[in-house]
């Protein structure tokens, strides 16, 4: 019996002491190991926001943290998004990281959704003071920049900044599309007094909207010399009515991101500038910040995340050209 004991205690120890190698082998699991934080953006099949979308994913490989990608089909399904915010709560994730749609209709399921999960916000405010922190291009300054950009384009052509100009923004209520036409329309009244501020105009979230608002516009004011397009939808539809009726050397434009389509009318003349975003950086600190909110650290509530006019002649420096050529696989 004696003899049956000792064999079971020496496989007993041997069993223990092969758990414990084991255990040595595998490393201890991080906190991160196990959190999800979800990444609402407004519209999943914009270039813009798949930038945004690749750093919150490298975000997520560098800290070990699960992110799902979230968002509507189009920034204009604001209640598609309100749903899929809500969803996401139910799943108890760790924190969300959201760039609301529509300022006041995203306020209250934001406040209703803080009461769970520690939201960050990104890019575009809402009616709501439960975010954690908030991550965002000055878009009142990136309104100025390109009044400036626009100025600067139009002096370049004629000599002087003065003339009939037009704003087109994409969607009425957007938080950071009424910020950038805000910096814009204040910078042209206080800075440019002989540009004439002739059609301020809102689209339907829609690059063909914006395509035939322009070829309108060019129709009606044949002495129309800038306009300012406020997102890279509008951009897009801007930049092809200036391509197609070769309207580049009389109508300088000012667009906000940027795309392949973009880049390529920049390069060919259709558009005169961009105001570039970096939204791969609001990706990858949202779910930074988003991380450190969940383990109980402290964030900063606001953090610009910057922006630059790119025109023809910078567009080959470095710094711009990490910005106009990110990573998103």
């Amino acid at each position: 019996m004696s003899i049956v004991k000792s064999l079971l205690s020496r496989r007993a120890f041997t069993a223990l002491a092969g758990a414990a190698v084991i255990a040595t082998a595998m490393p201890a699991p991080s906190f991160a190991a196990d959190v999800t934080i979800p990444i609402i953006v407004k519209d999943t099949t914009s270039f813009y926001w798949q930038i945004v979308l690749a750093g919150a994913r490298k975000a997520g490989k560098d800290l070990g943290v699960n992110v799902p990608e979230l968002g509507a089909q189009a920034e204009s399904d604001v209640n598609g998004q309100i749903s899929i915010l809500e969803n996401a709560v139910a799943g108890k994730p760790a924190a969300i990281v959201i760039s609301p749609t529509e300022f006041k209709a995203l306020g209250k399921p934001i406040d209703e959704a803080a009461k769970s999960v520690p939201i960050i916000g990104i890019d575009s405010g809402a009616d709501s003071k439960a975010f954690k922190s908030f991550l965002t291009t000055d878009n009142v300054q990136g309104g100025r920049i390109a009044a400036d950009g626009l100025a600067a384009a139009i002096k370049e052509m004629t000599g002087k900044e003065e003339g009939e100009i037009v704003i087109l923004t994409n969607l009425p209520g957007v938080g950071s599309l009424e910020q950038r036409r805000e910096g814009f329309l204040d910078q042209v009244k206080t800075k440019y007094p002989g540009l004439k501020v002739i059609a301020d105009k809102y689209g339907d979230g829609q690059a063909t909207t914006g395509l035939n608002m322009m070829t309108d516009l060019i129709t009606a004011n044949p002495n129309l010399v800038g306009v300012f397009a406020s997102n890279l939808i509008l951009a897009q539809g801007v930049g092809q009515a200036i391509a197609e009726n070769k309207l580049g050397d009389k109508i300088k434009v000012i667009g906000f991101d940027s795309d392949d389509k973009t880049v390529g009318f920049l390069k060919d003349g259709a558009i005169a500038g961009l105001v570039v975003q970096d939204p791969y950086r609001m990706g990858y600190d949202g779910i930074k910040t988003a991380l450190a909110v969940s383990k109980g650290e402290k964030v900063p509530e606001n953090v610009d995340t910057g922006a630059n006019l790119v025109t023809k002649a910078n567009m080959a420096d470095p710094k711009i050209d990490a910005l106009l050529n990110p990573k998103i696989k």
